[in-house]
């Protein structure tokens, strides 16, 4: 024994030290589970005054910062409780105490009757209100509601009319709808009778691919636009042309007639957009900005009365009066090759391979994002039907139509088309479509040398058809 104290005395901790840490630790584990395994199923004794205490502390730093923020009083409270509207009267105008300050009260009160277990928090005294300090609560925003989309019946393709040697690159209706005309990669300008499909004219005079044509409702004229760099208005009633615009340094890829003044609008590879005096052929504007090549181009009577979509991922709205750009978009991420404006709500729709989007004039503020189709857009219109029932209608480069219920964005319907005989399988391009004066036709010229009418199905109903849709989910690529 005299020899163990003796050696502890020398080495006190050398014990310890030749002890490996993991067997020390393990044998600590284990006597302190042997001393508290019989507790281990026994709850803990609840204090009341410690829970109070932590209660009003909890309230305390949670909710002090808004204990002055006065209660909403509507004007169903103060008449289902009348005791309200003497105190809304008083002549101190004073804020009623809110629920939370009642709460942060009643405990501060409640732990006053007994003695205070654990740190208390001093409450300093109520100041005047000051509005200067006084916080505003906003109401929560709404979530959007998307609205249940419309049943439409389905499209079918009705004719096929074969005649020209190339690709079909335009179409246009006559206002009167008993002719359209399209032209293409042959580069001439074909006439054809709406009603039985049958040539009634073909013009010469472009000595390239003929990229727009355009009618117009208030003359006997028709302009097209050529990758010569040529844009010409012809007589319809000598079958010649008549006019010449020149100007543009390149290919002329799109043109549109203003709606109700004698001017029309063309856009093409040069990137700029040029305005002409249709009577005298002199230019009035040239629009710059455009970074690439304008592929499409739209008009309305009301401000921005141009709008240009481009190679460059950006759309433009052109103000007239003032002779300059007024808002560019930004938001997507690939070439815009179709613009469409809605006949009476005032938007107009940009379609590109990311997404289509739909904006609100006159400032072009975003509205929602139509999906679905995850291909080139070279074409789109919209038809408006009847209670509201409008459809966008769009074509892409891989032959596809697709249909979409223009309020809810719900693509009810993809069409492909079938590739006629005599040309490849993958030239089932379309190039551009439009709606007879109508609207109960559908002309698409199409890579395949060909131009198809589609028309509703009518012996389709809703039980033939079923709609089938499902509210999607919000997320940030849906509205954004």
């Amino acid at each position: 024994m005299t020899a163990a104290v003796a050696e502890s005395s020398v080495d006190p901790l050398g014990s310890r030290e030749r002890t490996p840490v993991t067997l020390a630790v393990r044998k600590s584990l284990k006597r302190t589970h042997d001393l508290f395994v019989g507790n281990e199923e026994l709850k803990r004794v609840e204090d009341s005054r410690g829970t109070e205490a932590m209660l009003r502390l909890k309230m305390h730093d949670e909710y002090q910062h808004i204990r002055d923020v006065p209660e909403q009083v509507t004007d169903e409270t103060v008449t289902a409780l009348p005791f309200l509207r003497a105190a809304i009267d008083d002549a101190t105008q004073e804020a009623l105490p809110s629920a939370i300050t009642q709460m942060i009260t009643d405990g501060d009160e409640k732990g006053s009757r007994g003695p205070a277990v654990g740190p208390v928090v001093p409450i300093a005294p109520k100041a005047p209100a000051d509005p200067s300090t006084q916080i505003q609560v906003r109401p929560l925003r709404e979530r959007p509601e998307i609205p249940k989309p419309i049943w439409h019946p389905p499209w079918k393709l009705m004719r096929v009319m074969s005649g020209h040697e190339g690709w079909v690159r335009t179409v246009a209706v006559d206002p009167t709808n008993e002719w359209f005309a399209s032209s293409g990669n042959d580069r001439l300008i074909k006439i054809w009778d709406l009603a039985s499909g049958t040539l009634k004219l073909s013009l010469t005079g472009h000595v390239s691919t003929v990229r727009a044509v355009a009618i117009s409702d208030r003359h006997p004229y028709l302009f097209s636009a050529s990758e010569d760099c040529e844009v010409k208005c012809w007589d319809l009633e000598q079958n010649m042309v008549i006019r010449n615009y020149h100007g543009h340094l390149s290919g002329v890829y799109c043109l549109v007639l203003h709606p109700t003044l004698n001017i029309l609008a063309t856009g093409g590879r040069d990137g700029s957009v040029r305005i002409w005096d249709m009577r005298t052929k002199t230019g009035i504007f040239v629009f710059t900005g455009h970074t690439n090549a304008i592929c499409s181009l739209t008009s309305q009577a009301a401000e921005p009365q141009f709008i240009s979509g481009s190679m460059d991922r950006m759309v433009r709205l052109w103000d007239l009066a003032a002779g300059k750009c007024s808002v560019t978009l930004t938001n997507h991420k690939k070439s815009i090759r179709a613009l469409a404006i809605h006949p009476l709500e005032y938007t107009f729709v940009s379609c590109s391979s990311d997404n289509n989007k739909v904006w609100k004039c006159p400032k072009g503020a975003f509205e929602r994002n139509i999906q679905g189709h995850n291909a080139i857009v070279n074409c789109c219109t919209i038809r408006e039907g009847q209670q509201g029932s409008s459809q966008l209608i769009a074509g892409t480069d891989n032959g596809y139509l697709h249909f979409w219920d223009w309020r809810s964005g719900h693509k009810f319907q993809s069409l492909e088309a079938i590739p006629q005989p005599g040309s490849m399988s993958a030239e089932n391009a379309i190039f551009d479509m439009a709606l007879d004066q109508s609207g109960s036709r559908l002309l698409t010229a199409e890579c395949d040398k060909t131009v198809k009418i589609y028309r509703e199905d009518p012996n389709a109903t809703p039980e033939t058809h079923p709609l089938n849709w499902k509210a999607p989910k919000l997320n940030a690529n849906h509205r954004y």
